[in-house]
């Protein structure tokens, strides 16, 4: 089912980090299967200048944040914003299942709700789901 570009992302994703004093970050979870991504962003006016992100879970849903991150990296936020969930999971280059759809997703749907908190001015240590199970210490 993976192909080896999922898998040297899952391995070895370039953008697995943390980011100090983030502009936005937002951690979420999916329930279903145990998956968590937590994702830093630095902006620079109105374009995404950096993407991190820390977490656990199967090979698709660290590589395909991974995969994100590289491709929005210097992106208006505007751009982001528009993409739909069929874009992100074309940058993975296979056929998601059903179930791993929302895999795929988990760390699309938490930059957009990093980057919707952040145009509202909430302060990113806010936001964080206080029910998710991982906990990243420095």
């Amino acid at each position: 089912m993976y192909t080896e570009v999922i898998l040297d992302y899952y391995r070895h994703p370039p953008n697995k980090g943390k980011i100090e004093n983030a502009d936005a970050k937002f951690k979420d979870w999916n329930p279903l299967c145990g998956d968590e991504i937590e994702v830093y962003l630095k902006f620079n006016s109105k374009n995404i200048k950096e993407v991190k992100f820390e977490g656990a879970g199967c090979a698709i849903s660290q590589a395909a944040v991974s995969m994100l991150a590289e491709y929005i990296q210097g992106k208006p936020i505007t751009e982001i914003e528009k993409m739909t969930n069929d874009e992100v999971l074309g940058l993975l280059g296979i056929q998601v299942t059903p179930v791993r759809t929302k895999c795929a997703l988990l760390g699309f749907n938490a930059i957009k709700k990093a980057i919707h908190w952040w145009e509202k001015g909430i302060n990113p240590d806010l936001v964080t789901r206080p029910d998710t199970k991982l906990r990243i210490e420095d």
